[in-house]
Formats: C-alpha cells, structure tokens, sequence
C-alpha cells in the first residue's frame, strides 16, 4: 500500500487554506516529495511528518508554484545534518532552474553542507524498489518536460499457509523456497511444487499522479485499473477554452479519465480560488462518483481492493 499526504493543494497562488503543491508519499521506508512549492517546509512541519528520509523529490515540470520551495527545504536540511543526500528528480528544464536555485541563491558562494544529485528524468521507471516501482510519464502541459508519476507494486502470488500446512510442509526454509519459486521434497518422499502452494497473482496497488496536464488521452492506457488517480481540476467545463488555453483540464475532464480506465478512486486537487468546492465535486460526481477534493493535510491510504 501507498500512503499519501498533501501538503499543498492549491493552483498557481496560495489560498487561505491552501498551500502551493506538493505532496509525500510513502511505501514502507521510503518517503517521496511530490512537487515542492512555495511554504513546502513550513507544511512538512504542520502535518507531522518533519524531514527525516525526505532525501527524494520529484518535480512535475518547472513552473515556480511547483518548485521554488526547494530552496528552503535543502536550506534546512543542510542547517539541520540529519540527511547526508538528497536527489532530486525532474526534466531537464526544471533541474536548469532548479541549480541556479540551490546553487546561485541558496548556496552561492558557500561550502555545499551535503550532497544533492540532480537527476535527469526520462519517461520510464526513475526508481526500483523491491516491491514497487515509480515510473515517469510525459504529459502535456506549457513548455517542455513535463511529467506525471506512477506509483506501482510489484504483482504478488500468495503464499497459501493453510494450504501448506495441510501438505505437510513445515515451518522453516522450506517456506522460502517455495515461495522463491523452488520445488521442495519432504521428509516423507514427496515433492511440493511451488503452484501447490501459491495463490493466484495479484496486482499491486497502482497510484497515480498526474501533475498538472492539458488533456487526458495520452495518458489513458497508462491509468487502467488505477487504484487512485491524483489530477488537477483548476478549471469547470465552463471556462473550457480558459483552461484548454492555459495547458488544464477540467474536473469533468478528471472525471471522465476515472470513470473510462476503471480507476477505483479518484482525487482532486490543484484547486483554484475561482470555484467553490461544491461545485467543482458536484461536475466531478455527476461523472464519476467515487472522488474526493483533497485539502492540505489529508491523508488517505492508497490499498488494494478487499
């Protein structure tokens, strides 16, 4: 499972009650910044969460809403000695203003109080883990290099413990090799395969987060069977051509991409101050019932259906 906390929702300007975007999402050890904007640090700080194992961040595309909070947070983590590196993983257009932030600002002139590797990204998996993978994919929105993530678990078979305790086969290594995929023989002559005890293959849980984005069908095939999709919903239908001009989709857009790959859940956020959350959820719902306005600081546990 996936766990997800916002630290900022809103679009382009901060609201009242709402921060410039970002988000954590954390699989076991692992914790990843998605998106870094404006008062990132002082959110991190509210919500509980703090800084420790915040050594990845990955940036959508290089609009300051998305990155400029950057700056502080590698300040106070140097300030702090408590991470020795940080990655940060972006296209090559943010990265450009991301070093002239750390380098040329924030750390211009002074002596770099711990590593931090930008890494260029590509579509494709930007990170392995031993049971998930985090993949880039492109999405179209203003300038080049702009990416949505896709969080994914490793597809799993089931060790069956009832059923290999029926067969006879003990507690111990005999276990781990068949769950290895190894054939085992036991003390009474006979072989047990590994499908004897296996269940049947299961996907893990997929969570995806689109970014900001201009429109949805190239992303579509990327999004079936989506647990939970994360997308913008700036705009209503009716500044359609508003958002169609400034690279955004619509919450009904969000919506339909939810209802059309058979995605379980859908989130919105990237919410603008020019429409209440009524009405944004009440053009979302219309299409596909199953989604939620996110708010900074909710949580919520991306899992696979029971």
């Amino acid at each position: 499972m996936f766990e997800l906390t916002f630290l900022g929702t809103s679009a382009s300007v901060p609201l009242p009650k709402r921060g410039l975007s970002s988000a954590v999402v954390a699989h076991d050890e692992h914790r990843f910044m998605v998106d870094c904007g404006e008062g990132t640090q002082r959110q991190l700080l509210s919500s509980g969460l703090g800084f420790r194992r915040m050594n990845h961040i990955l940036i959508t595309h290089p609009h300051l809403d998305h990155f400029l909070g950057i700056g502080g947070i590698v300040s106070t983590l140097g300030q702090m000695e408590i991470i020795e590196n940080v990655q940060i993983l972006a296209g090559k257009s943010t990265l450009e203003k991301v070093h002239e932030l750390i380098h040329k600002v924030v750390f211009r002139g002074a002596r770099m109080p711990m590593q931090i590797d930008l890494i260029e990204i590509k579509p494709g998996v930007v990170f392995g883990g031993d049971d998930f993978d985090i993949v880039a994919f492109p999405v179209r929105h203003r300038g080049p290099d702009c990416f949505g993530f896709l969080f994914q678990e490793h597809s799993r078979r089931p060790f069956l413990n009832d059923k290999a305790s029926a067969l006879g086969v003990p507690n111990g290594p005999e276990r781990k090799y068949l769950v290895e995929g190894k054939a085992i023989t036991l003390a009474d002559g006979r072989t047990i395969l590994p499908q004897d005890v296996m269940g049947d293959v299961q996907r893990g849980v997929k969570l995806v987060m689109t970014g900001d984005l201009g429109e949805t069908n190239s992303i579509a095939k990327l999004c079936v069977g989506a647990d939970t999709i994360v997308a913008e919903a700036t705009y209503l239908e009716e500044d359609g051509d508003l958002a169609r001009n400034n690279g955004h989709i619509t919450a009904r857009t969000a919506a339909m991409l939810a209802r059309d790959v058979g995605a379980r859940q859908l989130i919105l956020n990237h919410i603008s101050g020019r429409h209440t959350e009524r009405d944004i959820l009440a053009e979302a719902t219309a299409v596909f019932q199953n989604t939620c306005i996110a708010r900074d600081f909710d949580e919520f546990v991306v899992a696979r259906a029971a």
